[in-house]
């Protein structure tokens, strides 16, 4: 039956993420979030593997050693990078 519903876009599931994330990150973590959300609904699913995720760290922010400075240890940015990937795919109505 998933025929039957609307299709979903990127910019609605990224929105629904990007209002899900709000109390359970910091503030940076949600502008890295935000970051994310941005190229996914920009170039598509490919940027949330997790072999992007370094790529992205120095795109938004320079280096490694600058990211970890701001968002904190690698396995705590690696945890938020995964975690908020769940509310991409919840049920989302379509706009």
């Amino acid at each position: 039956m998933a025929f039957a519903s609307p299709p979903v876009t990127r910019e609605d599931r990224a929105a629904h993420a990007d209002k899900e994330v709000k109390a359970s990150v910091s503030d940076t973590q949600r502008a890295f979030i935000e970051f994310v959300l941005d190229h996914y609904v920009k170039q598509g699913v490919d940027q949330l593997d997790i072999e992007k995720l370094a790529p992205l760290l120095k795109l938004k922010y320079g280096s490694i050693k600058d990211a970890t400075a701001t968002l904190g240890a690698p396995a705590d940015i690696r945890r938020v990078f995964i975690a908020f990937q769940r509310y991409l795919y919840e049920k989302v109505r379509a706009a």
